[in-house]
């Protein structure tokens, strides 16, 4: 018998798990039975493409025994089954990166952040919640030997070999020649006693695991008695208690709304209900079949590299893999569901998958029925929307009140991956441009209200050409910026764009119909604000010496200095070179270490009517004008969320202005 210590990632979850993270106990039994669907699809798959298991039996099923006497619950299967090593990988490591941030998450948050465990993929520990000790009996197909793993979910595990013949082997079903699979056998503990008995297990199969696509057996003893009502004895008896159909390929006529959540929790591992789902039968030049879910939160590693797909491949009901991420493109990973097609090979290996033109098709008649679906909502949404702001809230139905939470919901939740669909997608751009929402001035202290781009044309002034945004990183912040003073002034509505990745998806968006996108932080942006040219030119040329003090005061610490046409009231604000990154790009890319980034020098724009700039004009001190000069520039980064490389250089400054003279 050999012991192991867990990972440390194993210890902290198995130390949150049994201490009820899980708001539901009853799931316990939904992933087990779960993990023994996975192992029988995996030995599905290699008994159609893999020359060594052809020869291997398959008879597909999940036995589920319980004995009320020692409080036990048998979970079988006659799937792919392990060997030691596999025990070690799959039952004492996770491996997957983004671990100890998740845990993190669990231990801030432990009620909200526990429902996202099974999502995780570690839902075998959560039979801990209910059993003080668990036993795995496998054999691998095609091996000999039969290993036991065993754990009470402290810090370690065992790991030992069973022999053919023993008693051990008999119980958990292995012991016949040829036979393959795992057993997972769950000593309940004290609190949990009460799920030994057939109507619980038959309730919770039904409840959680029904759309399960191969039989689920249980096994128990049932009472006989004579007429008289007095018992005889006893008969064993097996019934199969799940429907063991895939849900995907059953008519939509036959689903019920409750049919297809069902099939979510069971196939994402989500507590909570989609926001929506999207099934389709295509006939034709291809035959396929696609299932497609919104989850009502975003998966945990949604921002991570290495994210997990959410969509499962079939070929003909055959499983085929989970960790394709060219089923969908990387903005709809989020998505989760099943592809089955009827038309690709049961061998078709991952490379052949990357450049499949049947399942290229596939692909892109998803996506565009995904973003069709989506676009729709919105549109419920913002229609029940306007009818509850014209005619009172009270006035709204139940589903359209449903509607408008859904769509909030998946705002919430995937606005920013799709934004990156502008950036990636071009085929599709237009419909995505229809879906993406915008927080904008003209939404100020409004809440949960977005805007589309199509209504920002609505709003748009006469004679407006261009569309205005301004990024950063804080919303609250870009709503005061200075930057926004002549905007307002002109009821120009300005788009706030307050992801770090809008810095790098709208520039390369560009346009959207005949209006191109421009940044109030850019130089340049202001030519719509109708300033008279002549006059500007007077001003500028009445200013110039006063921008070459403050120019000569700055140095090499900004590109240019120039008389501002966009502020009214603040003496200040920086805006960036057509052609230069901005500021908010800068801090990206040096978070994520782009090495040989040189620094961007901001340029400068002063309010000339302002008392701090126009006491430049006749100030012959250069102490003075340094300190002025230095404190307009670091107020202004101040304002745009720049950290200051010298605060008490800022400070020391600033004191000496406020000072007496």
């Amino acid at each position: 018998m050999a012991t192991y210590e867990f990972q440390t990632e194993v210890n902290q979850l198995l130390q949150l798990i049994i201490h009820s993270l899980y708001s539901n106990k009853d799931i316990f039994l939904r992933e087990i039975v779960s993990n023994a669907s996975d192992a029988l699809d995996k030995l599905k798959y290699l008994t159609l493409s893999d020359e060594a298991y052809k020869g291997v039996s398959f008879d597909p099923r999940i036995d589920i025994l319980f004995d009320e006497k020692k409080k036990t619950i048998t979970v079988r299967d006659t799937g792919l089954g392990m060997n030691d090593a596999d025990l070690s990988e799959n039952l004492g490591t996770i491996a997957r990166s983004g671990t100890k941030r998740f845990l993190e998450q669990l231990k801030n948050d432990a009620k909200k952040e526990s429902l996202l465990i099974g999502q995780f993929g570690v839902g075998f520990y959560s039979a801990f919640m209910a059993a003080e000790k668990i036993d795995v009996f496998t054999r691998k197909a095609g091996d000999s030997r039969i290993w036991r793993w065993t754990s009470k979910g402290t810090d370690s595990y065992e790991i030992d070999p069973v022999q053919e013949d023993s008693k051990d082997a008999k119980e958990s079903g292995f012991d016949a020649e040829g036979s393959h699979g795992a057993a997972v056998i769950m000593h309940l503990n004290k609190d949990s006693q009460d799920y030994a008995s057939r109507w619980k297990i038959e309730d919770l199969v039904k409840k959680y695991s029904d759309h399960i696509a191969f039989p689920i057996f249980l096994h128990y003893e049932q009472k006989k008695y004579d007429d008289k009502g007095k018992e005889t004895g006893s008969e064993n008896r097996v019934d199969q208690i799940n429907s063991a159909s895939a849900l995907w390929k059953r008519p939509k006529s036959e689903l019920k709304d409750e049919d297809y959540t069902g099939f979510y929790k069971s196939l994402s591992h989500d507590s909570d209900d989609p926001i929506l789902y999207v099934h389709t039968h295509a006939e034709g030049a291809q035959e396929y079949t696609t299932l497609f879910y919104v989850p009502a939160r975003a998966p945990f590693d949604l921002y991570q590299a290495d994210y997990k797909s959410g969509v499962k491949l079939y070929v003909k009901r055959v499983f085929i893999t989970d960790d394709d991420r060219e089923l969908l493109p990387a903005y709809l990973r989020f998505v989760r569901g099943i592809i089955d097609s009827e038309d690709l090979p049961l061998n078709v290996s991952r490379e052949i998958l990357q450049q499949n033109r049947i399942l290229e098709t596939i692909k892109t008649q998803s996506v565009k029925k995904l973003l069709g679906e989506f676009k729709k909502l919105g549109k419920a949404a913002d229609e029940a929307a306007a009818k509850s702001k014209k005619e009172g809230e009270d006035k709204l139905s139940e589903d359209e009140k449903k509607t408008i939470e859904r769509w909030r919901t998946f705002v919430k939740e995937f606005n920013r991956p799709m934004k990156e669909g502008l950036y990636g997608d071009f085929l599709n751009r237009a419909e995505i441009a229809d879906i993406v929402r915008f927080k904008s001035t003209a939404e100020e202290g409004s809440g949960d209200n977005w805007t589309t781009l199509a209504d920002y044309v609505q709003r748009m002034q006469s004679g407006q050409k261009s569309i205005y945004y301004i990024t950063g990183s804080d919303e609250a912040n870009l709503r005061k910026s200075p930057l926004l003073e002549a905007y307002r002034a002109k009821n120009f509505e300005v788009l706030i764009l307050g992801d770090e990745i809008d810095d790098i998806v709208i520039p390369a968006y560009g346009k959207y119909k005949d209006f191109e996108l421009k940044a109030v932080n850019r130089a340049g942006s202001d030519e719509e604000l109708g300033v008279d040219k002549k006059e500007a030119e007077k001003k500028e040329e009445a200013f110039k010496p006063v921008a070459e003090k403050i120019k000569a005061a700055l140095g090499d610490r900004v590109k240019d200095v120039q008389l501002s046409k966009r502020l009214s009231d603040s003496p200040a604000c920086i805006v960036v070179d057509e052609n230069d990154p901005s500021l908010q790009m800068e801090r990206m890319m040096k978070a994520l270490g782009q090495p040989g980034l040189a620094e961007v020098k901001p340029i400068l724009e002063v309010n000339g009517d302002h008392p701090l700039v126009a006491s430049l004009r006749d100030c012959a001190d250069e102490g003075r004008i340094a300190d002025v000069s230095c404190v307009l520039l670091d107020q202004a980064l101040l304002v745009e969320g720049v950290t200051l490389k010298d605060p008490a250089d800022f400070v020391s400054r600033l004191n000496r202005l406020l000072s007496p003279a």
